[in-house]
């Protein structure tokens, strides 16, 4: 006879970890960390370093990678018998730029309980020193790796009024950097390396200032480059016809956007149709 009695589910709790300094964990944090009956973990070796700092030991699973979808099978499972669980990454939040999403998703999915337990961003606090405006952002992550599609990237924010946020890797820095100088001109930006580690460094100033900057620096670690907005003034015919590609690809059709955008700048609406009909989109 089946039961009219629901299963017991646990929690999941989605666990902002430190993103360098050791001591950048609530006091919310550890408790949920010392409390639950499993902690999912990115990298084994890695949130050791945490959990031992503060004297947690609990049963770990990892989920880095090419293990997350088989993992998040198992962890649901514990999570439908009753079991509660905490959600970590490496560093910072899991889910952002960082693995967790298909574990969230799924339990979502299965009416799981999911409570977040907030804390260090890398972007939130680089965003918060960069001294650009931050009351409306748009953030990236991580760029495309391949230098085409990067480009092609960068192209379609090239008109985006709000900050513009990234992740870069330390290989990448200068390329990256080097593509916004061409894109974006001379905007002003801010480079953030290893946000509260013992190398922290942030340099602002416009794209090519940094890059002459950076010259002189080692380039590793981590980093965050905030880029400020479009100021809308001067817009090319080019920058138009790239802000109309990005409308279409939204799905408005070529006259809306068209439209749109000639208003918005003071183009001919005739000629930048016009030109939109030869124009790559």
């Amino acid at each position: 006879m089946k039961s009219d009695t629901p299963m017991l589910t646990g929690t999941l709790f989605v666990v902002s970890t430190p993103i360098g300094n050791l001591e950048d964990i609530t006091l919310r944090a550890l408790r949920v960390l010392k409390e639950v009956d499993f902690i999912v973990v990115e990298d084994t070796r890695r949130s050791l370093k945490l959990l031992n700092y503060y004297g947690i030991s609990k049963p770990l699973i990892s989920y880095w990678s090419a293990k997350e979808k088989v993992k998040t099978e198992v962890v649901i499972k514990k999570l439908r018998s009753g079991l509660s669980v905490a959600l970590i990454s490496d560093e910072g939040t899991p889910g952002i730029s960082d693995p967790g999403y298909l574990l969230i998703k799924e339990a979502i999915e299965k009416n799981i309980n999911i409570t977040p337990i907030p804390g260090p961003s890398a972007f939130v606090a680089a965003l918060s020193v960069a001294g650009l405006p931050a009351e409306e952002f748009t953030f990236i992550g991580f760029l495309p790796s391949k230098a085409a599609q990067r480009r092609k990237k960068l192209k379609e924010l090239v008109l985006e009024p709000r900050t513009l946020v990234f992740y870069e890797a330390s290989h990448r820095l200068l390329d990256t950097l080097s593509d916004m100088e061409e894109i974006f001109r001379e905007r002003e930006a801010a480079v953030a390396k290893e946000m509260t580690k013992i190398y922290e460094e942030i340099l602002r100033g416009s794209i090519s200032g940094i890059l002459d900057m950076l010259e002189d620096r080692t380039i590793a670690g981590e980093y965050v480059i905030v880029v400020e907005e479009s100021k809308r003034d001067g817009v090319t015919m080019d920058e138009a016809l790239e802000e109309v590609r990005a409308l279409i690809k939204k799905g408005k059709g070529r006259k809306e956007a068209v439209k749109s955008v000639a208003e918005e700048y003071g183009h001919s609406k005739k000629e930048l149709y016009d030109k939109s009909l030869g124009y790559r989109l």
